[in-house]
């Protein structure tokens, strides 16, 4: 038989061991987050779209930039 929880040290109670077991048996690991794709933004349409002007010093030069 294998034993999953060894007593080293001190006298528990059967209650004790109860408690601990009934601790041990309802905690549970984390879940691992679920895995996001990574969005391919190369094929996204709105890049090849023209960024907004920004009005200041030589803004009429970036107007003709895509």
């Amino acid at each position: 038989m294998n034993a999953y929880l060894r007593i080293v040290r001190g006298d528990a109670t059967p209650e004790e061991l109860a408690a601990l077991v009934a601790v041990l048996a309802t905690r549970r690991a984390a879940p691992e987050p679920a895995v996001v794709p990574r969005r391919q933004t190369w094929r996204n349409p709105a890049r090849a779209m023209r960024k907004a002007a920004v009005q200041g010093k030589s803004s009429w030069r970036m107007s003709a930039l895509p």
